[in-house]
């Protein structure tokens, strides 16, 4: 393979991963110890 194709796959992977590991953050089970600052804070 060229370099260039293994840099692309390279990065198009770490994009997929983090964008993976951001759904999963914010939809899996880590989602709720999150918390809500708007609700947190009511007027």
């Amino acid at each position: 393979m060229e370099p260039a194709t293994v840099l692309i796959i390279s990065v198009a992977a770490a994009v997929i991963g983090i964008t993976g590991y951001g759904i999963y953050t914010s939809f899996g089970p880590p989602s709720k110890e999150l918390s809500d600052p708007f609700e947190d804070h009511e007027d």
